[in-house]
């Protein structure tokens, strides 16, 4: 199965990373807040959207930080994917 954003949609996988304090300790996923870095899986169109032309900027591969309670949570084949609109993207990591 495939997921095809629509409008102004973007589908994002999160990315799990380790952080290790500064004592040494690694922190786990569970150990520490919700990741707010996400890999572009698929890009809407754009167009008009609410009466305002969209043009998006992001693409698929792109490394990308959302607000951290954006967007709805999809799980497909044992893949958890989050689907947001182009707003809720805060800025593209390089």
């Amino acid at each position: 199965m495939k997921l095809t954003p629509l409008a102004d949609r973007v589908i994002l996988k999160m990315i799990e990373t380790e952080e290790t304090t500064k004592g040494g300790i690694i922190l786990t996923g569970s150990a520490k807040e919700k990741p707010s870095v996400a890999e572009v899986i698929s890009v809407g169109p754009g167009g008009m959207v609410d009466g305002k032309d969209v043009v998006m900027t992001v693409k698929p591969g792109d490394k990308v930080v959302t607000s951290q309670y954006a967007g709805s949570k999809i799980s497909l084949e044992d893949e958890e994917y989050l689907i947001v609109r182009q707003s809720d993207i805060l800025a593209i990591v390089e």
